[in-house]
């Protein structure tokens, strides 16, 4: 889960990467993440943060106020309950079981990219974003944490908005985990304990991860090839109607998105191994594909 939390970068850094604001709390982007229980495939499927949710009831657990089970907008759950409510909604729309998270925040995302000397990018086509000011030709790009949080928050860059930015947080991920094998991090004990703990960041809450775990997990990953991953967004069916308070949300196509998580609870792939599917640049609202790694990654 990746939130708007932007209080702990500098003003200098809000200014020179556009990142400053009134932040809602929220969840900017979400993405469950199934990991083969032989190791041999990934499968990631982004969650839009507009998607309509139903927020289970809960319980402040510092004041005791009592908040009832209500419809919001699944980014809305971490804004009233933070990561355990996040959870709980998360499982409760997909039937799948959460055993860790990762909770990235603008200071952690900057700094976990910049301890890795950057991460390339590569775009077919020019991107740029009135609100980000992201600016990049096409061609490959080695984006430092700054530059990269641009990339990654980017959603006015056309009309696809934000499951074009999904596309791009797929491709960055990518060129997350090529940088790490490439680099060497994995293979240092004290690279990468610093960079686990960077990721992790100076929260005492408990992720389910260790920095050993972290590491373990990361270093299983990259002994993948691009084509044993795979990565889509939940089915759309379009938009609900605006909803007092809510707003505007997206409605997930409930039958196929049972089919996605049923296929992950399952331990299977979304998509044949050998296939060549290309994703859409930019994405449309109702034919979410999934795509092979190889189809993201730079050339």
């Amino acid at each position: 889960m990746g939130t708007d939390s932007r209080d702990t970068i500098t003003r200098h850094e809000k200014n020179e990467f556009h990142a400053g604001g009134v932040a809602c709390n929220c969840t900017d982007s979400l993405m469950l993440i199934h990991v083969s229980q032989k190791r041999d495939h990934v499968s990631v499927v982004s969650l839009p943060r507009d998607s309509y949710a139903e927020l289970p009831a809960d319980r402040d657990p510092g004041t005791g106020q009592q908040y009832p089970a209500h419809p919001s907008k699944i980014n809305g759950a971490y804004a009233q309950g933070g990561a355990p409510l996040t959870i709980r909604t998360v499982e409760s729309m997909t039937n799948v079981r959460i055993d860790h998270y990762l909770q990235i925040d603008f200071r952690r995302f900057i700094d976990s990219v910049n301890a890795v000397g950057g991460v390339e990018v590569c775009t077919s086509r020019r991107l740029s974003d009135s609100a980000t000011k992201l600016d990049l030709r096409p061609g490959r790009h080695r984006l430092g944490g700054g530059k990269a949080l641009q990339y990654v928050r980017s959603r006015h860059v056309d009309a696809s908005a934000d499951l074009g930015r999904i596309q791009r947080q797929h491709r960055f991920l990518l060129g997350a985990l090529h940088r790490l094998t490439v680099g060497g991090f994995l293979a240092d004990p004290v690279k990468a304990d610093k960079l686990a703990r960077t990721v992790l960041g100076a929260t005492k809450v408990d992720q389910g991860f260790t920095p050993r775990d972290l590491i373990s997990f990361a270093t299983d990953l990259s002994r993948l090839s691009t084509r044993r991953t795979e990565f889509t967004t939940v089915p759309i069916a379009g938009f609900n109607p605006d909803i007092a308070g809510v707003g505007s949300t997206l409605k997930w196509d409930k039958a196929a998105a049972k089919k996605t998580f049923a296929t992950l609870n399952d331990d299977r792939e979304l998509s044949p191994r050998n296939s060549t599917v290309k994703p859409s640049d930019p994405p449309r609202i109702g034919v979410e594909k999934t795509v092979r790694g190889n189809t993201l990654a730079c050339p």
